[in-house]
């Protein structure tokens, strides 16, 4: 019989799977990021404040030494257009199975603006300046996309962007294209040139910080075990899941459940999909009570399209008005609350659902470790959820 799973089997397996039950934390940053895959990239805090809040001992210089110093993990775009941190092997499948198809998006649009800007020699100028730009890195090591202009004072040809429009703007075709070689896995974001919290980074070539590189899988190759990595993080999943946390159309979607022998189940409101050989596991059985404080967009809150098992519709307002997850309370599998740090570095707090005193008990102490944690650094969610933007004021 087709194997029927309980909401309750569904939020024991994430806890115990994204390692968010407080026995389970560990501080190999390597693992804890496989638990969810990838880590969200796209704010800069994310990356720190995920990792913390599966780690026995939340460390900054811990993540960092990993990025940096063991360079174990990479940020890279990938799905729906997103930075991600990911293992190298991750990273090539994410690359061949979602970032490609953009990459050829992206110089699409880099050399229409060069067009636009009179240059008739849009694709060749590209491909000079792409060469400009990992000779140098090569020669001379990782650098800003300021210094990169400094260096290559040729590639500052000014264009314009959205011509026309209330928020048109000019700039140097020089900082395209980094942007470009970093889509298209050439170029990779290394150390922010600020402190953790910042979101303008080094750039060196992949190949120096990535040996091999981003390799050359086809889009096919690619999906199968990124999807099957990702069914044995998430799953269950519905097919409308993979194909959102992926960005894939149908087709692709199908081909990567097939080719990793994805197996069908039966979920409370429907069916479903888990990995080859998982349908039934010790991670369904019951939980000890937990509670969990979640950065915007974190991987687990940004987890699932189809979010009914661990999102209340009266928590709508833990998200933005376009479905980005902000700074989430989550107690025994399901968001109950949001959060955030005020200018002060205060916890504020809201509950969207009722919890017990020994669930904000729990969750005080968990604002103690992330208060720890950031001690006097402040910074500006990039994403906040509308509760989390109510409650900064």
């Amino acid at each position: 019989m087709t194997r029927r799973f309980t909401t309750a089997e569904r939020r024991a397996r994430l806890a115990r799977r994204h390692l968010l039950l407080p026995a389970l934390r560990t501080d190999d940053v390597v693992a804890l990021t496989d638990a969810v895959v990838a880590l969200h990239s796209t704010d800069p805090v994310t990356v720190h404040l995920s990792a913390a809040a599966r780690m026995a001992h939340p460390s900054i210089p811990a993540v960092e030494r990993c990025l940096y110093d063991d360079r174990a993990l990479v940020r890279h775009h990938a799905m729906r257009r997103t930075l991600w941190i990911a293992r190298p092997e991750v990273v090539r499948w994410m690359h061949a199975a979602c970032t490609r198809k953009q990459a050829a998006v992206e110089h699409r649009r880099t050399a229409k603006f060069l067009t636009d800007a009179g240059r008739d020699d849009a694709d060749a100028w590209i491909a000079g300046a792409r060469k400009q730009v990992l000779d140098l890195l090569h020669e001379q090591g990782p650098m800003t996309t300021r210094r990169l202009g400094e260096e290559l004072p040729e590639l500052r040809v000014p264009i314009g962007l959205a011509p026309g429009k209330s928020y048109a703007a000019t700039i140097s075709a020089h900082t395209r294209i980094p942007l470009l070689l970093g889509f298209e896995g050439a170029l990779v974001r290394t150390r922010p040139a600020g402190s953790w919290v910042s979101g303008a980074y080094v750039w060196d070539a992949m190949d120096t910080w990535m040996p091999g590189g981003v390799g050359d899988l086809t889009e096919q190759e690619g999906s199968v075990p990124l999807a099957d990595a990702y069914l044995r993080r998430f799953g269950p999943v519905t097919q409308r899941d993979l194909q959102w946390w992926t960005g894939w159309t149908v087709a692709l979607t199908k081909h990567a459940l097939a080719g990793a022998g994805a197996e069908a189940v039966e979920l409370e409101d429907g069916p479903g999909w888990v990995a080859a050989g998982d349908a039934e596991s010790a991670d369904d059985a019951p939980v000890p009570s937990w509670v969990a404080l979640l950065p915007s967009l974190d991987p687990t809150t940004m987890g699932w399209k189809d979010r009914g098992w661990y999102l209340d519709p009266a928590c709508a307002d833990a998200f933005d008005s376009v479905g980005n997850a902000g700074a989430t309370i989550w107690a025994d599998g399901r968001v109950v609350g949001a959060w955030a740090l005020g200018e002060d570095g205060a916890f504020l707090s809201h509950y969207f659902l009722e919890v017990s005193d020994g669930t904000r008990r729990a969750v005080l102490q968990e604002a103690e470790r992330l208060q720890a944690l950031v001690g006097e650094t402040r910074f500006s969610v990039r994403f906040p959820g509308h509760m989390q933007k109510s409650l900064n004021g």
